[in-house]
């Protein structure tokens, strides 16, 4: 009967005991692993691609914003006209003058909505871009560096890091290395 029992509290023991193994397995792999970040908005901005690439919606940009300036002065002129003019012109004349000043007033806030949704979209597609060529670098430099995990560095979750444990230059260059520059490549955006 002791046999019995002591072969029966064995069995059991060994079930547990083989149950328990995988849990202790994977506390000891993540308590020995490594874990690195990168700030991710950093490395897209700060690669060679990202430099390039933003650096023509900032042309795209600057471009609009003369284009605005431009509509925002007709606008004010118009406005202008009306009051200095306002008291002399017919009320025909005023009336068309009023329509014009409302309908410039109409374009000038379409082309701000519009030009701003071109930007963003633009910003976003080299972005995702970047940021979708970056997750096999950021694979392969964690499988040579035999890190655990990478996490993205966030300054509004992450209270401190230390800073050795910041890889965003090297993935950088990396990234750099991996995926050159070169002047006949065509542009991403548009």
């Amino acid at each position: 009967m002791i046999r019995l029992l002591s072969r029966i509290l064995l069995a059991a023991l060994s079930i547990s005991i083989i149950s328990i193994l995988p849990i202790a397995a994977q506390n000891a792999a993540a308590q020995t692993g490594k874990i690195a970040w990168i700030n991710m908005e950093t490395a897209i901005l700060s690669c060679d691609e990202g430099k390039k690439e933003f650096a023509e919606i900032q042309k795209y940009v600057e471009g609009k914003s003369a284009e605005l300036d431009a509509l925002r002065k007709e606008f004010e002129n118009l406005k202008n006209q009306l009051s200095v003019q306002g008291s002399k012109l017919t009320d025909e004349a005023r009336a068309d003058l009023e329509y014009d000043i409302s309908t410039k007033e109409t374009q000038l806030q379409r082309f701000q909505q519009d030009t701003q949704a071109e930007i963003t979209n633009k910003r976003d597609r080299v972005f995702n871009y970047i940021l979708k060529r970056l997750q096999h670098v950021i694979e392969n430099v964690a499988r040579e560096k035999g890190l655990a995990g990478i996490m993205w560095l966030n300054p509004n979750r992450d209270a401190w890091i230390d800073p050795t444990l910041d890889i965003t230059d090297e993935m950088v260059k990396a990234y750099n290395g991996t995926y050159p520059v070169t002047a006949a490549k065509e542009p991403l955006t548009p």
